[in-house]
């Protein structure tokens, strides 16, 4: 090997280290993207569960509440009607 052919390898190698190197670098940032994305979803999916459950919560409790709504109108137009009675 002649000393161009030397330098060519030297270039070389120290082009594929950097590379190497830089390649290193952009995994370990994807990784860590990657896992955010992962906590962010887990977090969005207990929103949305949540959301969902008090959703469920006011499905089962709107006949109670508007027979209760009732009740609490039909109380407050007799008591009104008795005040202005007297």
């Amino acid at each position: 090997m002649n000393a161009s052919e030397h330098v060519l390898v030297i270039i070389l190698s120290v082009f594929l280290a950097l590379f190497l190197a830089l390649a290193i670098i952009v995994a370990v940032q994807v990784l860590r993207l990657v896992r955010t994305l992962n906590r962010l979803s887990r977090q969005a999916e207990k929103i949305f569960d949540s959301a969902e459950s008090v959703g469920a919560l006011f499905r089962t409790a709107s006949g109670p509440l508007s027979a209760l709504r009732l009740v609490h109108n039909i109380v407050e137009s007799v008591s009104q009607h008795t005040h202005k009675k007297k």
